[in-house]
């Protein structure tokens, strides 16, 4: 499994990664953690929703958009918490 996956310029390390393909376009879910120190960087991150999608690893580079997405909590703002996120992403104009 790939240790690593990168939104843009961010580099984000993974708990957990799936590649599918549907419908002729690439997927791919992932699960990482985020402190409650990185949590606004993360959520600005995200809420840009497109992304270049790079998966180094798996020599895997496509524009994705967020298709799903939770968090195991709701409020990171607290100190010295951390939440699991899931996010999948999907290829655009494939």
């Amino acid at each position: 499994m790939a240790d690593i996956i990168i939104l843009d310029d961010t580099e984000i390390k993974l708990k957990a990664l799936e590649l599918n393909k549907v419908d002729g376009r690439r997927e791919v879910a992932f699960i990482f953690d985020v402190s409650s120190e990185d949590y606004h960087d993360i959520a600005v991150l995200l809420y840009r929703a497109t992304f270049d999608v790079n998966v180094p690893e798996e020599g895997l580079e496509f524009r994705g958009t967020i298709i799903n997405y939770s968090t195991s909590l709701d409020n990171l703002y607290e100190e010295n918490q951390t939440g699991e996120f899931r996010v999948t992403l999907q290829e655009v104009g494939a």
